[in-house]
């Protein structure tokens, strides 16, 4: 299967690296927002100051300026007056809960769930995300991408591409339902990401799943988002039971 090139909102290529003069803000970019991700950078952490962290890439202020600048519209960090920047606090636990997975069973229904609320909020995002959004879900795709060229599967960022999605539906019942979620779903995406890996790595295959859903936000095509998020879903849960599902009746 050949990978097609994923685009940004604007039509540019994410994994092309032609000379531009953004090409440093970008670089800084995504090395503040991985160490995010990884936790390198903690919840309510202070980020080096605007001179350390020109030395420690070796750019400009004003680059440095421009990358943080970035992280700050997309909610990733926040700015304290005469204090710096700071990672984004952790946000209180949703009220909504649910029981720990404790079976196999459960994480097929768990899927089960998913099935019916997030190809409507990939639906809604495509009608309603706005700039910030799509950099928000493309920040996360670009993680994605990052990882299947090095032949890993990154659960943080594959959760934060579907978060991403169901907050750019403007309907916080979709984000908080996720969020509520988040520990289910990372056992399934755990136990799907070790099946993709191997011999016959289909990394690339789940990362064509995704761009084809981020591309149908990003077009606005609220109906192709919808089955490309139904079908991911579903192809992820086929992979994980083999094409064996359990017989859930009472």
């Amino acid at each position: 299967m050949t990978l097609s090139t994923p685009s940004q909102p604007n039509g540019a290529p994410y994994r092309e690296a032609p000379a531009r003069p953004t090409g440093l803000v970008e670089t800084v970019y995504r090395a503040i927002l991985t160490g995010i991700a990884e936790g390198t950078h903690a919840p309510n952490e202070r980020l080096p100051s605007e001179h350390d962290l020109a030395a420690r890439f070796q750019v400009s202020r004003p680059v440095v300026r421009a990358a943080l600048d970035r992280l700050r519209r997309e909610g990733a960090i926040v700015s304290r007056r005469g204090a710096g920047s700071f990672v984004k606090p952790v946000e209180p636990k949703p009220a909504l809960g649910f029981a720990p997975v404790e079976s196999i069973a459960d994480i097929q229904r768990c899927y089960e769930f998913r099935l019916t609320i997030e190809p409507d909020a990939a639906f809604h995002a495509a009608l309603r995300r706005d700039d910030a959004a799509l950099q928000a879900i493309g920040g996360a795709f670009d993680l994605l991408a990052v990882a299947t060229r090095q032949e890993q599967h990154r659960e943080d960022a594959d959760f934060a591409f579907h978060h991403a999605i169901a907050a750019a539906s403007n309907n916080h019942y979709f984000a908080a339902s996720l969020q509520a979620l988040r520990s289910h779903i990372a056992v399934g995406m755990k136990i799907h990401g070790l099946s993709l890996l191997g011999p016959n790595s289909g990394l690339r295959g789940v990362l064509e799943e995704h761009e084809s859903i981020f591309r149908a936000i990003r077009e606005r095509n609220a109906e192709d988002a919808r089955a490309f998020m139904a079908a991911h879903i579903r192809t992820s849960r086929d992979r994980l039971f083999e094409g064996r599902l359990l017989d859930l009746s009472l």
